[in-house]
């Protein structure tokens, strides 16, 4: 501070030329700004050779690489599939007689615009109550495919094409158990079929076509997913549903449901819905059930399920029989109370709904192998099945 003090009072005492002429007087007082060059310095690059990279960490072992990529592409439009396949799918109108002229409105055609007309019938006291639902037609003869609960208890059942021409159909056969029926139309000429795909192939994400008669809009379409496989709604003990997330309505029972190749992998059955209405899930019974009962109903008129007369309960690997009808295919077979079942045919048994889905699906007086622990000691009991009586609970 006093160094600045003095300089400053030698520069007002000698003025300002005379400061600039003493440099050399004022340079230890005060501070120079540093040398210019004259031109930029740019400094040398080293060689490459001598320039050091420093060391990256290693990927450390086990880290998670990317999965591949599974779904490649997805269809752009339905527009191909369904071109090829709406021809095969109709409508189903039924009429049946009541006794008392009126009633609650069917549930079929609840909501829908069918319902106005059912109303009016009513209303003039008509005599006949209104139905709606699909099928599909699988030979072009006319054969048709849809559920018992639709065409089941009709008195008259009209099938509308996808070109819109009407003909009546003729029941063939039902089965109730699978709610399976199948009806068939005359036509002067063939008609546009579909045919059965395998639905033991169809996997869970699978996409999934529906088509059918939802709230009587006929030909429509609706796209999704299968969400699950083997559902058991506790209908029968066929059940065996595959789950589908494609909006199932009323109206779309008995229509198909497609694979991408166009095939019929499923029967549109039933549907989840708290208010009326698609929440997106559905149920449809598998190809793999439909078709051998569709076959059997068109040669006979209708199905004869096997039956074994016993009360099951699911143990510990195995199905132990609780109770043996008295004189029923199991006892007259020499199954016993208390056996435990871990086989049929040498195909191991996961619980009581698969035994039971086995046997049903089987043919009256087919032999069936059971592996049975009995006591502790394994052995196999052969055994006609027998017929499923109208009346049974299993």
């Amino acid at each position: 501070m006093m160094r600045a003090v003095l300089a400053l009072a030698i520069l007002a005492g000698f003025g300002v030329s005379q400061a600039y002429a003493l440099p050399s007087f004022l340079e230890k007082f005060l501070p120079h700004p540093p040398p210019q060059p004259s031109h930029p310095v740019i400094p040398a690059v080293p060689p490459a050779s001598a320039v050091q990279i420093p060391p990256q960490a290693a990927v450390p072992d086990g880290s998670p690489a990317l999965p591949p990529v599974l779904v490649q592409s997805g269809p752009l439009s339905f527009a191909p599939l369904v071109q090829r396949v709406i021809p095969a799918v109709v409508n189903i109108a039924i009429t049946q007689i009541s006794s008392e002229g009126g009633g609650k409105v069917p549930a079929q055609i609840k909501g829908t615009p069918l319902e106005k007309r059912y109303r009016e019938k009513m209303q003039r006291h008509q005599e006949e109550i209104l139905g709606a639902g699909s099928g599909f037609i699988v030979d072009p003869s006319g054969i048709i495919v849809t559920n018992d609960h639709v065409v089941g208890d009709a008195d008259n059942v009209t099938v509308s094409l996808s070109n819109g021409q009407e003909l009546p159909a003729k029941l063939i056969g039902v089965d109730a158990l699978t709610d399976i029926a199948v009806i068939k139309v005359e036509s002067p000429k063939p008609l546009p079929y579909v045919t059965w795909g395998d639905s033991h192939k169809v996997n869970v994400g699978d996409w999934i076509l529906v088509a059918g008669n939802p709230f009587g809009f006929g030909s429509s379409v609706s796209a999704g997913i299968v969400s699950a496989r083997g559902r058991d709604l506790g209908a029968g003990s066929l059940d065996d549903f595959l789950q589908l997330d494609a909006p199932i309505n009323p109206g779309n029972s008995g229509g198909p449901a497609f694979n991408m190749r166009g095939q019929v992998v499923a029967v549109n059955a039933a549907m989840v819905s708290p208010a009326g209405g698609s929440v997106g899930i559905g149920f449809g019974i598998p190809s793999e059930i439909v078709a051998p009962i569709v076959d059997e109903i068109r040669r006979t008129g209708h199905v004869d399920h096997g039956w074994l007369g016993v009360t099951l309960d699911d143990g510990d690997g195995s199905v132990v029989l609780v109770d043996v009808d008295r004189n029923g295919p199991a006892q007259k077979g020499g199954l016993m109370k208390g056996d435990k079942i871990t086989a049929i045919n040498n195909a191991p048994v996961e619980n009581g709904r698969a035994l039971l889905r086995i046997v049903a699906a089987g043919k009256p007086g087919n032999a069936v192998t059971f592996t049975v622990i009995r006591k502790g000691k394994t052995s196999t009991v052969t055994l006609p099945i027998g017929k499923r009586p109208a009346d049974a609970d299993e």
